[in-house]
């Protein structure tokens, strides 16, 4: 059975919140469970609840918070909820993991303890956007603000892989993002990779537009993490913004609210298309072990589909396939 270990005290709405999705995707998943975190505390969470069968406990008595350092946090709290986790995988009692705390403190626990794939320069964040044909997969999203040119080849056949393996796509059309589609447009770094990837047997498509990603067509995105990260929060923004827009306009005449009635079901199917919650979480590609970044606000339903991630991740081998191919 794959078993998943969970840092229950990492995020915003933590324990409470991951302590639910883990109990959530025990019972109707079936999926095992480590809880890492207060003991006592984790108990009285999970007691008499459906799944709990499913669900163990690793007592870790620290808590690495959002705004210390993260190597310093991960190298002097050795008892903290994040450490265990990536201890559960490095060890082999746990097969993923999944924090919704400090993103820079769970890199820093996978590659001080996970380490990287042989091979791989540098680990890399991947995220699902919504698109007008499914969704587009952005690597890397954060873990990498400067690259070299040899790290954003590796990132476009790490997400190739992800893409065929995870989401099922015959030959990922991969695209490097870019200020437009010439070959020449660029500064240095992507000039320098366009050719690279063009050599590669990956099925690159040449230069993509910010507004591309959006559009439907590309299935991988490969830019470094300053970029992808900008490209990750305004998406996310953006839908925010304009959702509450629709809200103020549809709730502001008795004519609108009767319109706005009408279109109810249709946009709650938008909405569930860009709600990152229904994506659960991010994969750290590049290290040997498989690693869950969820958003630090995650509540129990995004915990729940990060598991949902990391048990997929599992089932399709998306580490040892990184192997064969770097």
């Amino acid at each position: 059975m794959i078993k998943v270990a969970v840092d229950a005290f990492g995020g915003d709405y933590a324990p409470e919140q991951i302590v639910e999705g883990a109990l959530r995707a025990a019972d109707e998943d079936k999926i095992s469970i480590i809880l890492t975190g207060d003991e006592k505390r984790l108990k009285t969470l999970i007691d008499g609840k459906a799944g709990s069968q499913l669900i163990e406990i690793v007592h870790a008595s620290d808590v690495i918070q959002m705004d210390e350092a993260p190597v310093d946090a991960v190298r002097q709290k050795k008892d903290s909820s994040l450490v265990r986790v990536a201890q559960l995988v490095q060890s082999g009692d746990a097969n993923a993991l999944v924090s919704a705390g400090s993103t820079g403190a769970t890199m820093a626990a996978a590659l001080f303890i996970i380490k990287r794939i042989k091979g791989v320069e540098r680990p890399a964040i991947t995220s699902l956007l919504p698109s007008g044909k499914g969704v587009s997969l952005i690597v890397d999203a954060g873990a990498n603000v400067d690259c070299r040119p040899s790290q954003l080849v590796q990132f476009a056949y790490m997400g190739s892989i992800y893409a065929e393996q995870v989401l099922k796509i015959h030959k990922p059309r991969i695209g490097l993002l870019n200020i437009g589609r010439e070959p020449g447009k660029g500064n240095h770094l992507v000039q320098e990779v366009y050719p690279m990837l063009q050599e590669s047997s990956l099925n690159f498509v040449g230069n993509v537009e910010g507004r591309d990603v959006t559009r439907g067509g590309i299935d991988v995105v490969v830019c470094d993490g300053f970029a992808g990260n900008i490209v990750l929060k305004f998406a996310e923004g953006l839908g925010e913004a304009l959702f509450g827009l629709m809200k103020e306009e549809f709730t502001s005449t008795v004519t609108s609210k009767l319109g706005a009635l009408l279109l109810k079901p249709g946009f709650r199917r938008v909405k569930k298309r860009i709600d990152y919650t229904e994506y659960g979480g991010a994969p750290l590609l590049g290290v040997n072990g498989l690693v869950i970044i969820a958003h630090g606000g995650s509540n129990a339903k995004a915990i729940y589909n990060a598991i949902r991630v990391a048990k997929e991740g599992v089932e399709h081998n998306i580490v040892d396939g990184i192997k064969g191919v770097l």
